[in-house]
């Protein structure tokens, strides 16, 4: 049902990021990350984790707003 209907979707991942990760927010990035994808952090995968902080840091820097701290989990 969520992959099929956008609203469902969209409510679920958003009651996702509120009911787990919203109180991450402030510990950075590599915080957010463990809440959402906890088997890639402790050095399990590495380059995963290495991608993903570099995409992170693209999109701020598009965006003009500084990253912050704690990048990696």
């Amino acid at each position: 049902m969520v992959a099929q209907d956008v609203v469902v979707s969209f409510r679920s991942t958003l009651w996702f990021w509120m009911e787990y990760v919203h109180s991450m927010m402030d510990q950075g990035f590599g915080a957010t990350t463990r809440k959402i994808n906890s088997r890639e952090c402790d050095g399990k995968l590495p380059d995963l984790v290495r991608a993903r902080a570099n995409y992170y840091n693209d999109f701020c820097n598009q965006l003009g707003v500084a990253p912050g701290d704690n990048l990696y989990c």
